[in-house]
């Protein structure tokens, strides 16, 4: 039977009974997540998470990963123009959060810099996984702030029914004159399927908001994003799993804002100065990005051009070995390299050869604990070359083993992990690295009553340091500092608790998040109060006690048959425990969603939401002001022929608020989008 589109589905609805609906509610929530390995909805784990998928993803989906998880409670993004955003989870980013592909990192730069892309298409992607909280057990001792797992649709797992399935989705938007669009196809007989995908995106310079007359300084200078991504993908499909291998190119070209060049020198190992300069000639046209050419050097700003090539094999086979119910295996290779582009000419290169894989084994049950077993390696050749290369060519090796288990009990699901990795790092012309690290968790969700449950999570988690925080030592011209790095830095060390109270069926569902992170030797580039010269400062990575402690979540009224109210926010504050706040915490969100159902085919939404003023401020950072986001949408469903269709409006910034994003190292002289109308049609087939 042809699935219907989640919009279609909730709005027929509308003739059931509560009784009805409330069944229907509770077998949408029972989709798996499936980085929990063990496969569960998020009513029943311990730890709390959110899903993304369906018309909610569609309307959702931004030109980055960050943008489009941004606004999700406890998620927010750390955002860098319109190319490079990463998305921030209860206060922590970077190497702290892990983004991956059904599974494997995505293997790129993005975690060394915020002005590096995160290469994840958006409009290829079928679901979104977000795990709140420390996920090290299953991924890495780095995600001790979360993991956001994107499922797409690269290997086909099944034959379509018919011999053939696709999608195809067209948009624009007002905000960046933007055209974009992808298209996917199946074909299958047998055992064997092959899958082909591509997207494309074009993007002008975005208007801001609060500009009048010049039509010329209306938008943010080189904020422009060109993107281009394609897949091959084949699988062998048998009764017992599938075995599949997709290669994929993507090339990105973007601007890099408020990138301030300088020249540096050194008087020193650690002793640099700097003294400004202009690199670039502005001609008479600045701002003035309508013909877009393909130098993309518009007005001289710097701009990057990056190109990754990825291969991924995954296989799943159910009763591999006697005693064991599924393996799954996940193998990805990356070559990546992006060029940023300086006055027509390649002023830094950086290149990542990385291979990453893991094995996971589920055993059947034993004395009643069901789990999951399993090994992880990642092989990692950066290096930097140019004027920025302020990092060495470094080797990353790392191996983990892991094993989580599960137990259940009348009410109660209880869980516990165990991870144990080695991690060394070869460096050119600097000491070598050794670190190990262990984590352990446990967590148990009881539900006590039948719409009710709450869980909680205990969990010590180790990150080991990155070649980045034991290495650096030069100019860093996207966050205008002179990096430091410090070899002697030790694991750091997570201990979190976590308490998730959720009503998951009914006219009123919720779900409240509370959660405490101490961190024991958290490492942070502490800024040192050297002032280099040219706009730069001095900020070295260091190694204090610091906690993090929030709340988050969001509470939905179905008010009448067609109308429902959500009630959302969250609220994060990073502390070091000798004193001090922690750089680029997100400021406090709190909003109200209205979901109106017109006709069985036409549903809207309504959301405003307030930012608070940011003002728990860093040594040397700046406050960021507040401000009010209204947004809107219309998607109407249907179906034509064997054709589901979408046709989808949606605006943002309503209002055309100025609003910076506290998280941003460019914060200051860089404004969020002004007001955005985004028209679009998807076709399933």
């Amino acid at each position: 039977m042809k699935a219907f589109p989640h919009s279609l589905a909730w709005a027929m609805g509308l003739a059931l009974s509560p009784a009805a609906m409330a069944q229907a509610a509770l077998e949408l929530d029972t989709v798996e997540v499936s980085a929990s390995a063990l496969g569960r909805s998020p009513r029943e784990m311990a730890q709390p998470a959110e899903v993304l998928q369906g018309p909610d993803l569609m309307k959702r989906r931004g030109a980055t990963l960050g943008e489009t998880l941004d606004g999700l409670p406890g998620v927010h993004a750390s955002d860098f123009g319109a190319g490079a955003s990463r998305p921030m989870i209860r206060g922590l980013e970077g190497a702290r959060v892990r983004v991956q592909s059904d599974g494997i990192e995505t293997l790129d730069a993005s975690t060394i810099s915020p002005d590096h892309a995160v290469t994840i298409e958006p409009l290829l992607t079928e679901r979104i996984e977000v795990l709140k909280g420390p996920a090290t057990l299953l991924y890495g001792g780095g995600a001790i702030g979360g993991v956001v797992n994107v499922i797409d649709t690269k290997i086909p797992t099944a034959v379509p029914e018919k011999g053939y399935a696709g999608q195809l989705e067209l948009r624009g938007n007002s905000v960046a004159d933007e055209g974009a669009g992808a298209a996917g196809l199946t074909v299958g007989q047998d055992h064997f399927a092959l899958r082909l995908e591509g997207a494309k995106r074009q993007a002008n310079a975005y208007r801001i908001p609060g500009a009048e007359g010049d039509p010329r300084s209306d938008r943010q200078d080189g904020a422009y994003n060109d993107t281009d991504t394609g897949t091959l993908g084949a699988s062998w499909i048998g009764d017992r799993g599938y075995l599949g291998l997709a290669y994929t190119q993507q090339r990105n070209r973007y601007g890099l804002l408020a990138h301030q060049h300088a020249d540096c020198h050194t008087h020193g190992p650690r002793d640099w100065h700097c003294a400004s300069h202009d690199d670039h000639d502005h001609d008479d046209d600045a701002g003035d990005d309508h013909d877009h050419d393909h130098d993309h050097d518009h007005a001289g700003v710097p701009y990057i051009d990056m190109e990754q090539k990825r291969w991924d094999l995954r296989g799943d086979l159910s009763d591999p070995l006697t005693g064991f119910e599924l393996a799954r295996l996940r193998v990805s290779h990356t070559n990546y390299e992006h060029r940023e582009i300086e006055g027509g000419e390649a002023a830094t290169t950086f290149n990542n050869d990385a291979t990453e894989g893991r094995l996971e084994l589920t055993h059947q049950p034993l004395f009643g604990w069901r789990g999951v077993l399993g090994g992880q390696v990642l092989n990692r050749d950066f290096e930097a070359l140019g004027e920025e290369a302020y990092v060495p060519p470094t080797l990353t090796r790392n191996y983990g083993v892991f094993l989580l288990e599960e137990y259940r009990a009348g009410d109660w699901r209880y869980e516990l992990g165990l991870r144990h990795e080695w991690q060394a790092i070869d460096a050119r012309r600097e000491p070598d690295s050794d670190h190990a690290g262990t984590s352990v968790s446990a967590g148990a969700t009881w539900t006590f009553a039948p719409d009710y449950s709450l869980g909680f999570s205990l969990s010590r988690s180790q990150r080991l340091p990155t070649a980045e925080e034991l290495y650096a030592n030069g100019p860093h011209a996207a966050t205008r500092t002179v990096e430091l790095g410090n070899p002697d830095l030790d694991e750091e060390t997570s201990y979190n608790a976590d308490i998730t109270l959720r009503k998951f069926v009914g006219r009123t569902q919720f779900s409240l998040s509370l959660y405490r992170n101490e961190v024991s030797d958290f490492i942070y580039a502490a800024d040192t109060g050297h002032v280099v010269g040219g706009g730069y400062r001095e900020v070295e990575y260091r190694q204090q006690d610091a906690v993090l402690t929030g709340a988050e979540g969001d509470v939905r009224v179905q008010v009448t048959e067609a109308f429902a109210v959500t009630v959302f926010g969250d609220h994060v504050r990073g502390k070091l425990k000798a004193g001090g706040d922690l750089p680029r915490i997100p400021a406090d969100r709190l909003g109200v969603r209205l979901d109106q159902a017109f006709t069985p085919a036409l549903d809207g939404q309504l959301e405003f939401y307030r930012v608070q003023r940011q003002d728990d401020l860093a040594a040397y950072e700046t406050e960021t002001g507040g401000y009010n986001m209204l947004g809107a949408s219309l998607v109407y469903s249907g179906v034509l022929d064997e054709t589901d269709y979408q046709v989808y409006l949606k605006g943002d910034n309503l209002l055309d608020a100025e609003a910076r994003n506290h998280s941003s190292f460019i914060k200051d002289e860089v404004l969020l989008p002004g007001r955005n109308l985004t028209l679009g049609v998807r076709l399933s087939f």
